[in-house]
């Protein structure tokens, strides 16, 4: 079976979780919402943990409801088919826990009153087993899955039997604790590999001042409208998805029930051809297989959210009644509209969001504040006939490759060495005086730091008082082999690189072994142990500099891997917008018909600059891109590790004859710091001004100084100070030749 690839978004957060279990906090709080691959990222991480740190146990909590641990421990069979899993039952009947061991455990096994885990009889019990393992030197690492729902004094109670160095609390809704470290991923990378929808639509199409009889017959008549529009979107993609839309009514509510049967029996969506299903304490109907993309059924009813850990990714439409006017809901069935079916975006506005429908005020408002951006009001707009023919060349990555080439960070940190610390090809001895002049430790012994004299407590603000010292150890390659692996892993981790690729690179450039025409320093592979282990926080500093940096992209042969297409803005746009603003206007040089000055969500870089763009005479019209997909505008550039990227420029403009690409990014804030947090904004500029020359438009840079609050522009080349002659006051730039 082919390895899973995991994301970008994954792999970073797995670095991250290794660098929190390296801090000084035992609590380690993981943010990972719905499509994240919270467990994909768990199983990974644990797995390189357990090989890295001998003498470890890792316990797996899963809530109590749905079998989510058996469904877990398959997951991590899966996706790492040589981990040793096991769960409670194997420990307690005569196993015990075993170095290397990841256990999943059912909360209700162990805090349930009168469950056997924790009392005498025919097996040993949780205590015992505890006792043994701590005997025996084991020490333990505790995963706790969905941990807002275990939140009680037994839970803590378990977790404590075990006395974990580390606890990982996973959750998409953690409470705040602020003595955890925090793991946070961001919904905004989940939505941009296309494994979740990129956003929420609360009651599309309802009318405004309507009048109705039942809220079932409305709200489920737009619901339907809309599964059809669906069906025959997917159909058009050449996909055989059925989407699902999910009824969820409230507890006590057999009327309700009623009243969705029949009119759903009215439409010809019955249990009885499959088309209907339920999901009931007390009733069960046509479950098996309805997670299938093809299944038959069109709608399923459920009471309150559906079982923790149910994935059904064709979902796509919610429909929320309610019974009476004071009733309010939660929101966890929300995760649940949000996956892809097929785990990837189809560049389709309409397959690519999913649809609310409700009359409850409060749970609107309540799925805003969870989701923050991620669930807008939102409206269709129409393209303006005039604007229907502006052509542009676009640029597309013609195969999508997601690792980057080891060949070619190679030659990056190569460069970057030669480059920053003057080392020459086979200069052995030169070579290892500057890298030590440079700080790099070259001693062939294994540095321990730690601290020394008199301490109140042991944390942070006590050791800043303690003498720091350092011990040295004689390398053992068999006890040091896990620093060394761990080291490497840790390197790879920071840059997206294989194990195997950085362990490749690290010994050509530094050991004896294999031969490599720009070597660097010749070490045995003993004293490269040493070296790497010594070395290996600023040995992945330089490496992240040298593939993200410009700087080397010169000595590099650098391939842009893409094609070039027409491109014309799209004739429908959805249009995402703040509603709580009162007294918003319509700008009437943007591109689409009713384009608001509230449209959301967007930087006060962007508002200033869409501002600017309706108040200048130099601006006929001008068009907001999206972030991400076929139907955006895109260029691409190529990194120093040679993987090529999308890039959507923020907004195309018309300025008398000429066409404007400009990308808007951070500022610079009053006290003179940049706000530009993307490390990839000089390549971005040198790819848009090489398209620009190419296919004879103009282009630039927006930032806003925060000193004097104006806007400015670079057309030429990036430069993060904004004190350097390439920026220029936004309103002497553009304007009409």
């Amino acid at each position: 079976m082919a390895a899973i690839q995991l994301k970008q978004f994954q792999l970073d957060a797995i670095a991250e979780l290794h660098k929190a279990v390296s801090g000084d906090k035992r609590n380690i709080i993981l943010k990972s919402g719905t499509g994240s691959g919270k467990t994909v990222i768990l199983s990974h991480f644990i797995n390189e943990f357990l090989l890295e740190n001998p003498g470890y146990v890792a316990l797996w909590f899963c809530p109590g409801k749905g079998n989510l641990e058996e469904q877990s421990k398959k997951k991590m069979e899966k996706y790492i088919p040589n981990a040793s899993t096991c769960n409670l039952q194997d420990v307690l009947t005569a196993r015990g826990f075993q170095e290397g061991d990841t256990v999943f455990v059912n909360w209700e096994l162990v805090t349930k009153a009168g469950n056997r885990a924790l009392m005498d009889g025919e097996h040993i019990n949780l205590f015992d087993a505890a006792d043994k393992a701590h005997d025996n030197g084991l020490k333990f690492i505790v995963i706790i899955d969905e941990e807002h729902l275990n939140k009680t004094v037994k839970a803590y109670d378990v977790v404590e039997l075990f006395k974990p160095d580390k606890i990982i609390r996973a959750s998409a809704t953690p409470e705040k604790d602020p003595n955890a470290n925090y793991v946070v991923i961001p919904e905004e990378r989940v939505i941009a590999t296309g494994l979740i929808k990129k956003l929420i639509i609360i009651n599309e199409g309802i009318e405004e001042g309507i009048s109705l009889e039942h809220q079932v017959t409305y709200l489920l008549g737009l619901a339907l409208k809309k599964h059809e529009q669906l069906r025959e979107a997917f159909i058009s993609v050449g996909s055989v998805v059925n989407p699902l839309i999910v009824i969820q009514i409230p507890n006590k509510s057999e009327s309700l029930i009623d009243s969705v049967e029949e009119y759903l029996e009215n439409k010809g969506i019955t249990y009885f051809n499959k088309q209907l299903a339920v999901w009931l304490a007390d009733k069960k109907e046509n479950l098996d297989g309805i997670e299938d993309n093809t299944s038959p059924v069109k709608a399923i009813i459920i009471k309150q959210a559906v079982a923790t850990g149910w994935d059904c990714p064709r979902a796509h439409i919610l429909v929320k009644l309610r019974e009476n006017m004071s009733e309010t809901f939660e929101i966890q069935t929300i995760g649940r509209i949000r996956r892809m079916p097929e785990a990837m975006h189809y560049e389709n506005t309409l397959l690519d969001n999913c649809y609310l429908y409700t009359f409850d005020e409060k749970f609107k408002e309540g799925v805003k504040l969870h989701l923050g951006n991620g669930a807008q009001d939102a409206k269709t707009l129409m393209l303006k006939s005039s604007y229907r023919n502006i052509k542009l060349k676009k640029k597309k990555i013609s195969v999508l490759t997601t690792e980057v080439s080891p060949k070619m960070a190679l030659e990056a940190f190569l460069a970057f060495l030669k480059k920053n610390y003057y080392l020459k090809p086979n200069k052995f001895d030169e070579n290892k005086k500057l890298l030590n002049s440079y700080k790099y430790d070259m001693d062939n012994e294994i540095k321990i730091h730690t601290y020394q004299g008199i301490a109140s407590s042991v944390n942070k603000k006590e050791l800043v008082h303690l003498n720091q010292v350092t011990i040295k150890m004689l390398l053992d390659t068999h006890e040091h082999g896990r620093s060394f692996h761990h080291s490497i892993g840790e390197i790879g981790r920071s840059i997206g690189l294989t194990y195997d690729s950085v362990s490749n690179i690290i010994r050509k450039l530094f050991c004896t072994e294999p031969a490599y025409k720009d070597k660097l320093l010749s070490l045995s592979p003993k004293d490269l142990y040493s070296f790497v282990i010594n070395n290996d926080k600023r040995l992945s500093e330089d490496f992240k500099i040298a593939i993200s940096s410009n700087e080397y992209t010169q000595q590099l042969s650098m391939v842009e891997n893409s094609i070039t297409e027409d491109y014309y803005i799209p004739r429908e746009y959805l249009f995402t917008y703040d509603a709580k603003q009162r007294h918003s206007v319509i700008y009437e040089k943007n591109v689409y018909d009713g384009y608001l000055s509230s449209a959301s969500p967007r930087s006060t870089g962007e508002k200033m600059f869409e501002q600017y763009c309706e108040d200048s005479e130099a601006v006929d019209w001008f068009f907001k891109n999206g972030d991400k997909g076929n139907e955006y505008f895109s260029i691409v550039y190529t990194d120093n590790a040679g993987k090529s990227r999308h890039f959507y420029p923020d907004y195309v403009l018309g300025v008398g004859d000429d066409i404007w690409v400009v990308e808007v990014k951070g500022g610079e804030s009053s006290s003179g710091q940049s706000e530009d947090i993307d490390p990839f904004t000089e390549k971005k500029m040198d790819a848009m001004t090489a398209y620009a020359a190419d296919n004879n438009i103009k282009c630039g840079v927006v930032r806003l100084n925060k000193h004097d609050m104006r806007l400015y522009i670079t057309t030429t080349k990036y430069v993060e100070d904004m004190d350097n002659e390439c920026w220029m006051p936004l309103k002497d730039v553009i304007k009409k030749q």
